[in-house]
């Protein structure tokens, strides 16, 4: 039995005067469940974004207060190299892509340099985001770790649970037999010896970080490091939202900007097809005028829905609905209709 989800709880939760906000319609008859405009909730969105943070040096019985701030100092970041376990990662990573049908690409079509051509040579960013890579029956496959190890990030693991990532790693390829064959091939030689070896050191760490089996996650420049409005990278946005944009449906518009100004994500509420056109807030930034609104849902088990009519939505399906149209509900057009799914509810 299909299971819909619920919006009655979520439209009395939504505030009118925050849901008029974010639908671009002012309005004061109603004074929702406070008076008082959404703060900015603490998030911990910032963390991760490339600034380095260092201690200030504190005076002898001193303290932190509003007079005496903590500060973020800006530094050179230090010089990164490739090592010699990710040059092999990514040379053996970079041949099996040039194998791969364009079908099989794990996100996307293959990237090429701007004004390169339709010809011109392929442009993968390497993410160290967990790739594991093995070989199917008659064709490659990647799967991810249930950890991806960012570069920066083995400075803090700890050679314990690197190790089990590893051990669930050697347990996988022992699964596809025509991996290490495949890879000695490819002159990935390496391969077993980082699959069998228990990892008790640093260096261990840094071999498992640099290795095929979590630098090499492909993906274009945009989707891994990008910003919005123009592509949220994977650096950048949390992964069960970003994840959306190779699954979506090409006509489906996930990235939003809100009549703030900022960007968000949404979802619809029901199948498509089904005439609703109402959406559901999945991802604001910290700053956004909504953001408290959904971390009240979140915290209450609601959603934060905005109605069928309101910009966000008719943005979220311009794609899917018919010219001159002023709301999202209702049939799909059809063209859209023709990409799959009923013509209405």
């Amino acid at each position: 039995m299909r299971r819909r989800q619920k919006c009655t709880s979520a439209s009395r939760f939504v505030r009118p005067a925050a849901s008029a906000r974010l639908a671009g319609a002012p309005s004061q008859a109603h004074d929702g469940l406070r008076g008082t405009p959404p703060r900015e909730p603490v998030t911990g969105r910032g963390a991760g974004r490339g600034t380095a943070m260092t201690h200030t040096e504190l005076q002898p019985g001193g303290f932190e207060s509003e007079s005496h701030p903590w500060k973020i100092r800006l530094v050179k970041h230090p010089k990164r190299f490739e090592s010699s376990h990710f040059v092999a990662a990514k040379k053996a990573a970079h041949a099996i892509l040039r194998a791969m049908d364009d079908k099989d690409l794990p996100y996307g079509p293959r990237p090429v340099d701007p004004g390169a051509g339709p010809n011109g040579s392929e442009h993968w960013e390497m993410h160290h985001g967990g790739s594991l890579w093995v070989r199917g029956r008659d064709r490659w496959l990647m799967y991810r770790a249930r950890v991806g190890i960012e570069w920066s990030m083995q400075f803090c693991a700890d050679p314990e649970k690197v190790d089990r990532l590893r051990q669930e790693a050697a347990e996988l390829v022992d699964a596809f037999p025509l991996t290490l064959p495949a890879l000695a091939e490819l002159g990935y030689e390496r391969a077993e010896e980082l699959l069998r070896t228990p990892i008790e050191d640093a260096d261990g760490v840094e071999a498992w970080t640099d290795s095929l089996f979590n630098s090499c996650v492909p993906l274009s420049r945009a989707n891994h490091q990008g910003i919005l409005p123009r592509v949220p990278g994977e650096h950048h946005y949390p992964w069960p939202v970003k994840g959306a944009d190779f699954v979506r449906f090409d006509d489906f518009q996930l990235w939003v900007t809100l009549p703030d100004g900022t960007h968000g994500a949404v979802t619809p509420v029901d199948r498509r097809g089904s005439g609703d056109g109402h959406v559901r807030l999945a991802f604001v930034p910290e700053g956004s005028e909504a953001a408290a609104t959904i971390a009240e849902a979140q915290n209450r088990g609601l959603m934060a829905v905005l109605p069928a009519n309101s910009p966000v939505a008719m943005e979220a399906f311009a794609r899917q609905i018919a010219p001159g149209r002023h709301t999202a509900s209702g049939p799909l057009s059809a063209a859209a209709a023709r990409h799959g799914g009923p013509t209405s509810g």
